[in-house]
């Protein structure tokens, strides 16, 4: 006999598999400066559109041994591990939270962190519609729901305006009082201010939004995940995202064999806000 938990379960890891369908669009196309809407999918090889049955998540990729059907060019691995690894991220978070009202926002959270961190690895970038927009997104339906669910409105809504302002704020702090410190103590950078340009003076936006090592991305993913998470768990989430970004920094370096090339630190704050969503109180034992 099925149960209600295994359906919901099911319905968790198929809905994730879509959404990360949905997402290999959003990655491909949105560094482009591409619509996600227009036009269809098609080969990137021989421009052939995608038919429904070569699109469906994971299984038309295993049917298709990974090539377009009309010009034989490889379909790249990164398609059906994405759609998995957003299966994985759903099911799990049906697994841990359940279904409350709660979870349909956890998910479209959890959503944008992924595909925010993959594009931060590729392109060093995260696009504003991903970071701001998930900042407005958590700013309306993280105190909405918790008002639905019961709890006070206002203090909910205080508690996301403060999370995305201690979130954002703090990894602003660092860049801003580096940049500072790097300049009084004459320190130069390949990457900072350009070659040529002079370094940002306080009448500029770009003394305050500019810093050497630390893309501003970053810091309005941050205020993001504050909105969602709160001011408490978005601390949490910068000591996990260090601890994670060692350990993927060491991973990146011993892949290329190099410690000089530049990596986002977007996958690694993504992480460290999934670890807090998923272990919440306990991560404190942890770290």
């Amino acid at each position: 006999m099925i149960t209600p938990y295994a359906l919901g379960m099911a319905f968790s890891v198929a809905l994730g598999a879509v959404v990360g369908s949905f997402l290999n669009v959003v990655i491909h196309r949105v560094p482009r400066g591409e619509s996600i809407v227009r036009p269809a999918s098609r080969c990137p090889g021989c421009g052939r559109g995608i038919r429904p049955l070569e699109n469906v998540p994971i299984l038309s990729w295993l049917a298709l041994r990974g090539r377009c059907r009309g010009c034989d060019q490889a379909i790249s691995w990164r398609y059906p591990a994405i759609e998995g690894a957003c299966a994985v991220l759903f099911g799990a978070l049906f697994a841990v939270i359940g279904p409350t009202p709660m979870l349909p926002v956890w998910m479209l959270f959890a959503a944008g962190l992924l595909a925010a961190s993959v594009i931060d690895f590729e392109h060093q970038w995260i696009p504003d519609s991903i970071s701001l927009g998930g900042l407005a997104v958590g700013l309306v339906l993280v105190p909405a729901v918790a008002w639905f669910e019961g709890a006070p409105y206002l203090p909910a809504l205080l508690s996301s305006l403060l999370g995305a302002v201690v979130g954002g704020g703090m990894l602003w702090s660092v860049g801003f009082l580096h940049a500072r410190v790097s300049v009084a103590m004459g320190r130069e950078f390949d990457h900072w201010p350009g070659e040529g340009e002079p370094i940002p003076r306080p009448a500029s936006l770009d003394y305050w939004t500019w810093f050497p090592g630390l893309g501003f991305g970053d810091v309005k993913l941050l205020a993001m995940i504050g909105a969602f998470l709160g001011p408490v768990r978005v601390v949490e989430t910068v000591v996990a995202a260090a601890v994670a970004g060692l350990v993927l920094g060491l991973g990146f370096a011993m892949v290329r064999r190099s410690f000089e090339q530049p990596f986002g630190f977007g996958p690694a704050i993504a992480a460290g806000a999934v670890l807090v969503l998923f272990l919440g109180d306990r991560l404190g034992t942890l770290l």
